[in-house]
């Protein structure tokens, strides 16, 4: 599956995708996910990629997931063959390292996308949040087991129940970034440790990678989180959220 919001560009076997929607802050659609999913799944297969690159056009890297695509969902049902369940899946198994560059507002899966990254960067002006509660929704990508691990569970909690934003500082001091860079920084620190990495074994990276995370575990997470996930966002709770999201953007 392709997007034209989601581009791919292999060279020195780093393969970048770039979220490039940035009129609409990245939010993500079933189509990029869809894109996203086949990329990941890609760089497994193929010698030729070493290592995937996140990056993202505009401001923010990624608004998290598209309100239409929620609001259809309550609506209609249907969620079972979203591609965001393959893209989280193809995280959850990848064995290739996965690098990310952050900028401005990450929210929702921009965030919990970056629990799956073996090596992230954020700018100074980065901002996280997983403000799912205050969309009637819980933690998806097998965050609710990812970011209490990292970062612990009280602080954790204050970003899912209360959507806590931590800024870039913050997100390097607590251990969701390798490191908080100038803005103007960013993309060239990002894309300089893709390229160590594509420079390494690659067999003995994909072993290390395997070693230091459960992915059937994650995997299994992400199901129980999916069937929650799926039941609240056809909840009076999530319609009425999405209801309230719809009439401040108007």
């Amino acid at each position: 599956m392709t997007s034209e919001s989601v581009r791919a560009a292999l060279a020195d076997g780093v393969l970048t995708l770039t979220l490039a929607r940035p009129d609409k802050k990245n939010a993500l659609t079933d189509g990029m996910y869809g894109a996203l999913a086949d990329a990941v799944i890609q760089a497994d297969a193929d010698p030729a990629i070493r290592c995937v690159l996140f990056e993202a056009e505009g401001d923010g890297f990624c608004a998290g997931n598209d309100i239409a695509d929620f609001a259809r969902i309550a609506m209609t049902g249907g969620a079972g063959d979203a591609n965001v369940f393959r893209f989280l899946k193809a995280l959850a198994h990848s064995t290739t390292p996965l690098v990310a560059a952050v900028q401005g507002a990450a929210v929702g899966v921009g965030t919990t996308l970056l629990l799956h990254c073996d090596l992230v960067f954020v700018a100074d002006d980065a901002r996280l949040a997983t403000p799912f509660a205050d969309l009637g929704l819980v933690p998806e990508a097998a965050s609710s087991l990812l970011l209490p691990g990292r970062i612990g569970h009280v602080r954790a909690f204050s970003m899912f129940a209360l959507g806590e934003r931590i800024d870039g500082p913050t997100a390097a001091a607590w251990g969701l970034a390798n490191a908080c860079v100038p803005r103007p920084e960013l993309a060239a620190r990002a894309r300089t440790a893709a390229l160590e990495i594509a420079s390494r074994p690659p067999i003995a990276l994909a072993q290390t990678k395997a070693l230091m995370r459960q992915a059937e575990a994650i995997a299994g997470v992400m199901d129980r989180e999916a069937v929650l996930f799926v039941e609240r966002l056809q909840s009076d709770e999530a319609r009425e959220a999405f209801m309230a999201f719809a009439a401040r953007k108007r």
